[in-house]
């Protein structure tokens, strides 16, 4: 039985994806690998000292929120939010983020969400996009079920 909310649990089930902060330390060994020509070389290759710096950014930028009012997909340069009333469905291509179907025809990427985090989007969307994780698992539940229930009448 989960726990009841109190003042410090949350109400709403806002779910944040984002990339792990633990490729915050490729880029510090990214620092240190652009380091060595930089300091061989500052002329030519003191420039790139600002490539980790980049990367870093777009790793603490990039994310996808779900919670109750809609989706907000965070890019690189761009911020966009889609309500649950403008989503039609979420496509899964065989390479790259999930993209978000909307009822006019337009897809919009969401950032880091891939099919392996779909059950933390069924999870946060409250119902609104379905987890074929759980269905499955409901089926074979039923399924289980219904052969112990076959096996019970049998022996009677």
């Amino acid at each position: 039985m989960p726990p009841s909310s109190s003042s410090h649990t949350p109400e709403t089930t806002t779910r944040v994806i984002r990339i792990s902060r633990l490729s915050l330390l490729a880029c510090g060994f990214l620092l240190l690998a652009v380091a060595s020509p930089a300091m061989a070389w500052p002329a030519a290759f003191s420039w790139m000292l600002v490539i980790p710096f980049l990367v870093l950014a777009w790793i603490l930028r990039v994310r996808t929120v779900v919670g109750p009012d809609g989706i907000t997909a965070r890019a690189t340069f761009s911020t966009t939010r889609i309500g649950w009333d403008a989503l039609a469905g979420i496509r899964f291509p065989k390479r790259g983020w999930a993209r978000a179907t909307l009822t006019d025809g337009s897809e919009v990427p969401l950032p880091v969400v891939t099919f392996g985090r779909l059950p933390e989007l069924a999870e946060a969307s409250g119902g609104r996009i379905t987890d074929p994780y759980a269905a499955a698992d409901a089926a074979r539940a039923a399924e289980a079920a219904a052969r112990a229930t076959e096996s019970d009448d049998a022996t009677k």
